[in-house]
C-alpha cells in the first residue's frame, strides 16, 4: 500500500486551533467542577481528562503540570461572568440559599477554592487574588456607601460575609444550624 503522505502526518492527525481552544476550555470546566466538588489533591489529571471527555495523552499539549492546571483553573473560574448588576438583593437571594449551598461542584469557586488554595502554588494564589479583587470590585459598584472607600469597605465585608457564609454552611452537619448560617447572614448584611 502506498500512502500519499509522509507516515508521520498519516499517524498524527492535526487539530485545529479551534478544536484545541474548545478542548482546552472543556478542560478547565471539569477541572472546575472536580476541584470544587472534591478539591485539589482528591482529584487526578486522568479525572479530569475523561471528565472532559478526552485522553490523559492530550493533557500535557494544554498543560506543563497539574499545578499549572490548577492555577488556570482558579482564572477560568474566576472570570467575571456573573456580574452583580446592581441588584445586591437578587445576589444575596441566589448566594445565600440552600440550592447555592448544596450545589458545591456547581457553585461558588472562591467558596469552593478558598480554603485549598493556601496550599497550592504561588501562581494559584495569584489567580485566586486577581479574582478575589475583580469580585470586589463588582460588589463594591452595588453595595451602598458615601465614596468609593466607603464601598469597597462594604464590598470586602459583604463578600467575605457571604463567602465564609457558604462555607460554614457546607461544613456542618446540621441542616437547621446551616440554614441559619445563611439566613443569618443575610439579614446581618441586609441589616
Amino acid at each position: 500500500m502506498k500512502l500519499s503522505m509522509p507516515i508521520q502526518e498519516f499517524f498524527v492527525m492535526k487539530v485545529s486551533r479551534e478544536q484545541m481552544s474548545a478542548n482546552r476550555t472543556r478542560i478547565l470546566d471539569a477541572a472546575s467542577t472536580l476541584f470544587r466538588d472534591r478539591g485539589f489533591d482528591a482529584v487526578t489529571v486522568s479525572e479530569v481528562m475523561k471528565a472532559a471527555g478526552l485522553t490523559h495523552g492530550g493533557f500535557y499539549g494544554h498543560f506543563a503540570s497539574k499545578d499549572d492546571l490548577i492555577a488556570q483553573t482558579v482564572t477560568h473560574a474566576l472570570t467575571p461572568s456573573d456580574a452583580v448588576s446592581g441588584d445586591l438583593k437578587a445576589y444575596l437571594d441566589a448566594y445565600l440559599s440552600p440550592h447555592h449551598r448544596d450545589r458545591a461542584a456547581t457553585g461558588c469557586p472562591t467558596a469552593g477554592f478558598a480554603s485549598p488554595l493556601r496550599h497550592q502554588s504561588p501562581e494559584a494564589r495569584a489567580a485566586m487574588t486577581k479574582g478575589l479583587s475583580s469580585q470586589i470590585d463588582r460588589l463594591a459598584q452595588a453595595v451602598p456607601g458615601a465614596d468609593s472607600a466607603e464601598k469597597r469597605r462594604a464590598a470586602i465585608g459583604t463578600w467575605a460575609a457571604m463567602v465564609g457564609a457558604v462555607i460554614l454552611a457546607r461544613a456542618v452537619d446540621d441542616p437547621v444550624l446551616s440554614d441559619d448560617v445563611l439566613k443569618q447572614t443575610r439579614a446581618w448584611i441586609e441589616g
